[in-house]
Formats: structure tokens, C-alpha cells, sequence
């Protein structure tokens, strides 16, 4: 039976949690075990959905994966290398999993690999990954909606610019299939978020000769071997500024502990402009105390160090109680604003157009029943839950537990009023009980 958030609006949250581990890194990190044989552990590991989902895969690619034998540890053991080929119907599932294209293709020679699925933000197509894969002299066709990749890369010149900026994934995939080439090679354009520099990092630690990671240009000189590595996952910058965003939208006094505040610079700088107090107390800890209500402000996502596009839909949630009005301009997913009709649900005011929408702030939200349309979408829901009143009922829950690591209990435990149940869904139309077909 499926579950649901039942948010009660009117709580204003106060006091302390701890940020959990970067769910944008783990994934990538866990696909790159299969880069050496033996056993890799990755501490502070977040438990989601997708964590699950990508040990799945990974067990069928012959590794033996134990999920948190303590909290956040994950230990992958690659046992058996003679799987090339990770099923469509688990990398149909989530997005993510498309980066075992890499390790598989340097590791074992060849790769075949289900094109991806994962939230519905609109075409995110993995031509980018291809290009990349073919420049560095590996061969790749596509058979019954698998992508097939095939040599031992050589090295050469990448260029991963696109319409939508630098592809992460794109660059977690190349990069993997480099780090065991035969030559050197250069990408232009690449992603510079943190969570690629987390891989990179732990690629080195595995034996990996990268420079420039952080930066547009990665050079990396390829080596025969990886060995197997103990590493830590990064804190998750998107779970903290939806934290932030929470404290804001109740005005309320929550404090984060074990966050990295150096990557969330445009958060803080939109929080300026937006009037909510916050401070960093120090190299991990940051405070937000807004007693007051927000002042409305322009947003236009960017690839990082920009706004992150992961973080539009909570703080548009704030935006709908703020003070005024702000243009949100999308540009790295164009259609991601499928949650806008939901918000309107709650009493938003919203007008959308293209990839742009002006929300003008309300004084009052009505709690209503809504569903979460991807995992950001869900996640703005629950703020806009919290800031209205009455009940709201988050349906579609499964989005927000792909990406959030125990959401509801850290909510809880700064005084929110949020549950989750189990609720019967009711039937489509044209859909009968089994008694009446029966009758």
C-alpha cells in the first residue's frame, strides 16, 4: 500500500540536525567501485531509494554489496567481472545508474547499458556521454535501446558544453572510462560541481592521475591499474538548502551541523537578497534564524557555482509567501515546472510561460491534497505544507525518498507536524471492485 506525508501548517521550526551525505555523489562513487577489484567502502552514505537501487544494479554487475552495516557505510566488493551488461529494468528506473557506462567500459572492455530513466524533468538525452566516449577512440552503437560501448580508451580531446551547460553525469562518465586509458585525455567544458571533485578525489585515492578537478578542464593521464579505496561522501548542499529553505518558510531558528557552507554560496547570496537572516558559525555549521517574513527576489538557475536548478522548486516554495514578486527563469531543465500546478493547489499564485514563471507572494496558504511531481517538487510541497494552513497531504511520496534521507524524522525533530501513512488510493475511473466484476 502506498504512503503519504500528512504535513500540519502553523509549526515554527527551531533547533538542530545533522546534513546527511550527498546523494549527487554517492551514486557516481558507487558506480566507480567497479573500477578495482576488491572492496571499496564509502562512508556517510545516505539511505535512499536510489542507494538501494544502484546496490541492485551493481549486484547484477557481480559486486557484493552491503548497505550500512553502520550508518552511512556502504562496502562494495567486486567479486566477479564477467558481467558487462546492466539491465533495463533497473537502470530504467533511475538516471543515475547510466554511470556505470564508464567503469564498466575501462574496467572490463566493453559495456552495455540501458539508456536511463529517473524523475520527468523533460529530454535529458546522454548524447553528450556518447560524444565523449567515442573521442576517446572507444566504439559505441546502439542495439534495442541499449547503448553499447566497446575498447579500451586511448585518450584525446573531450568537449562536454551543451544546451544545458556541462553535463555532470556526462563528465562522471568519461571520466571513469579515462582514468584506465592508454593515453591522455582533456576535458573541455566539464562540470565543475562538487560532487564531480568528490568523485575525482576518490578516483585518486584509488590510484587515478586526474588535475583540474573543481574546474572546466580535467587532464587526466590513463594507468593500468585502480586498486580499491575507503572514502567519504560529501555533505548533500541540496538536503541543506531545502533545511535552510525550511527554517525560512516557518520563520523559524534551525541550525545545520556536518554541512559544507563554501558550496552553497549562491543559496547565501539569494538569501540576502531575499532578506533571511543567516550565519555561518563555523567550517560546518550554519544558522538560519528568520523571525521575519521573506522579501520576494529573481532567480535564474545556472550549472554550478550558479543557482543550483535542484533547489528552484523549495525556494520558489518560499518565494509564494514571500513579500512581492520574483521572475524564475529555468535554464538547465526547461520543463521543470511541473510542480507549479500542485502549488497553485495550496493557493500559490503563479503564472507560468515557457521556461519562466512570475510568483507573486500570498499572505495565506490552504493546506489541500497534492502530489510530488519529481523528487525537488515533492520536497517544496512538504515547505509549502508547513507554511499553510491546515492539512496538506503529500502524495507520491516515493520522489521525495529517492533523494531524502529520512526527511519526515529531521523535520520532526525540529517540531514540524508531519506524518507518514499509509492511505488507499481510490480507484481511476472506469475501474470497479473486484465484487462488482464479480456480481
Amino acid at each position: 500500500m502506498p504512503h503519504k506525508f500528512v504535513v500540519s501548517g502553523g509549526a515554527r521550526l527551531t533547533g538542530n540536525v545533522t546534513v546527511s551525505g550527498s546523494k549527487n555523489a554517492a551514486l557516481p562513487m558507487m558506480a566507480a567501485a567497479l573500477l578495482a577489484k576488491g572492496t571499496t567502502i564509502l562512508r556517510n552514505v545516505p539511505d535512499l531509494s536510489d542507494v538501494r537501487l544502484m546496490a541492485d544494479i551493481l549486484d547484477t554487475l557481480g559486486c557484493d554489496v552491503t548497505l550500512f552495516p553502520q550508518p552511512g557505510v556502504v562496502v562494495i566488493d567486486v567479486v566477479d567481472e564477467s558481467n558487462i551488461s546492466a539491465p533495463y529494468e533497473l537502470v530504467s528506473e533511475m538516471r543515475a545508474s547510466f554511470c556505470v557506462l564508464g567503469p564498466l567500459l575501462a574496467r572490463r572492455g566493453e559495456a552495455h547499458v540501458s539508456q536511463p530513466g529517473g524523475c520527468t524533468l523533460g529530454e535529458r538525452p546522454v548524447d553528450l556521454h556518447i560524444k565523449g566516449i567515442q573521442a576517446i577512440g572507444c566504439e559505441v552503437a546502439f542495439h534495442r535501446g541499449n547503448v553499447i560501448a566497446k575498447g579500451r580508451p586511448t585518450g584525446g580531446r573531450v568537449y562536454l558544453g551543451g544546451s544545458m551547460g556541462p553535463s555532470v553525469t556526462g563528465t562522471a562518465n568519461v571520466m571513469c572510462a579515462a582514468v584506465m586509458g592508454s593515453g591522455v585525455t582533456v576535458i573541455d567544458q566539464a562540470a565543475c560541481e562538487p560532487e564531480i571533485t568528490n568523485l575525482a578525489e576518490m578516483l585518486i585515492a584509488m590510484g587515478a592521475k586526474i588535475r583540474g578537478a573543481g574546474t572546466s578542464r580535467l587532464v587526466i593521464h590513463g594507468v593500468d591499474e585502480l586498486h580499491a579505496a575507503t572514502f567519504d561522501v560529501i555533505p548533500d548542499r541540496i538536503e541543506a538548502g531545502t533545511l535552510m529553505i525550511a527554517s525560512a518558510i516557518t520563520r523559524g531558528d534551525v541550525t545545520l551541523e556536518k554541512c559544507d557552507p563554501d558550496v552553497m554560496l549562491a543559496l547565501f547570496d539569494k538569501f540576502t537578497e531575499m532578506r533571511v537572516p543567516f550565519e555561518r558559525l563555523d567550517a560546518s555549521t550554519v544558522r538560519v534564524n528568520c523571525p521575519n517574513r521573506a522579501r520576494a527576489a529573481d532567480l535564474t538557475t545556472l550549472p554550478y557555482p550558479g543557482f543550483p536548478t535542484d533547489l528552484q522548486s523549495p525556494l520558489m516554495a518560499l518565494m509564494c509567501v514571500s513579500e512581492g514578486y520574483a521572475l524564475v527563469e529555468e535554464k538547465i531543465y526547461p520543463e521543470r515546472f511541473m510542480h507549479v500546478p500542485e502549488y497553485r493547489r495550496l493557493g500559490a499564485d503563479i503564472r507560468k510561460q515557457f521556461n519562466t514563471c512570475i510568483v507573486t507572494g500570498v499572505d495565506k496558504l490552504h493546506g489541500a491534497p497534492v502530489a510530488a511531481t519529481d523528487l525537488r517538487a515533492g520536497a517544496g510541497l512538504i515547505l509549502l505544507g508547513l507554511a499553510a494552513e491546515g492539512e496538506t497531504d503529500v502524495l507520491k511520496i516515493q520522489h521525495v525518498d529517492r533523494g531524502y534521507d529520512r526527511l519526515e524524522a529531521k523535520l520532526t525533530t525540529l517540531g514540524a507536524g508531519i506524518k507518514r501513512v499509509e492511505y488507499q488510493p481510490r480507484r481511476r475511473a472506469g475501474e470497479r471492485s473486484q465484487r462488482n466484476r464479480a456480481a
